[in-house]
């Protein structure tokens, strides 16, 4: 009597973003959610994080999950080894192009408020004025003119508008100055601009290389427009419940939400 082959993993790489994906409220994650990931590590499958968040405002998150593989940070700019606390890969936003693209979408519709998300393991965010920041977990430093914002090397720009909400200023975005740079939104009051040809999806790949990893043996979850490169390259995409209505057109799946532990509901039907 012989017996049955094993049984292959459904995924062999299992990517979540974290904001309104991963995360409830306060920057936890649930012991379900805790549960259902470390049953599929044990089943054979990787865990990475893809997030918009640089490498500075997700560290105190990677810790508290005891996470100690690679992270996709800063929209894909950054790919981060949590166990060595090394950046493995950095994409630096060239501070001139920003501002000329800030300057074209200004000329579209009037003043927008900048914030930028500075390059480096122990960066700062810096906020212009009239920004306002809405997470309240994310430490962040003021400054009094826009061209203080320019000091440092940086890794994205992050824009809102007095009037315009955050889908009309990306789309206003993207028409004006989508050759010149990468416009996503990626969250409520979170319209950004990256390096051209940075996306999660670029940051995946070099971090899915480094672990021997393929797109087809990829799933994904995410919540934001940001999160549609991701989708894309990977082999199957599941939006939670409460994702963007962009994000849900390309889905493959909808499971529930952030707050409704819907990445465990989907690990837990694979990993049984």
């Amino acid at each position: 009597m012989t017996s049955a082959p094993p049984q292959a993993l459904p995924y062999a790489l299992i990517a979540t973003d974290l904001d309104g994906t991963l995360l409830r409220a306060g920057d936890t994650v649930s012991d379900r959610s805790h549960a259902a990931l470390a049953a599929a590590r044990a089943a054979g499958a990787r865990h990475i994080i893809v997030t918009g968040r640089p490498v500075p405002q997700v560290r105190h998150v990677l810790d508290g999950l005891g996470y100690t593989g690679l992270a996709v940070c800063a929209q894909g700019a950054q790919v981060y080894d949590a166990a060595a606390g090394l950046l493995l890969h950095s994409v630096a936003m060239d501070r001139e192009l920003a501002e000329v693209a800030l300057g074209k979408i200004e000329a579209e519709v009037g003043e927008v408020y900048a914030a930028v998300n500075q390059e480096g393991l122990d960066a700062e965010m810096l906020i212009g004025p009239g920004y306002r920041m809405w997470h309240p977990h994310l430490p962040t430093v003021p400054v009094a003119r826009r061209c203080d914002l320019w000091t440092s090397p940086i890794n994205k720009v992050l824009l809102q508008h007095p009037r315009l909400s955050d889908d009309e200023l990306t789309e206003v975005a993207r028409g004006v100055v989508g050759d010149l740079v990468n416009v996503t939104m990626a969250g409520e009051h979170t319209v950004e601009l990256q390096p051209p040809g940075i996306d999660k999806a670029s940051g995946l790949a070099v971090a899915a290389e480094l672990l021997d990893v393929t797109p087809s043996s990829t799933i994904a979850f995410g919540d934001m427009p940001n999160d549609i490169p991701m989708f894309a390259w990977s082999a199957y995409g599941v939006a939670m419940a409460n994702s963007h209505r962009e994000l849900v057109a390309v889905a493959d799946e909808i499971t529930l939400s952030n707050e409704a532990d819907g990445i465990a509901v989907v690990l837990e039907r694979l990993f049984a």
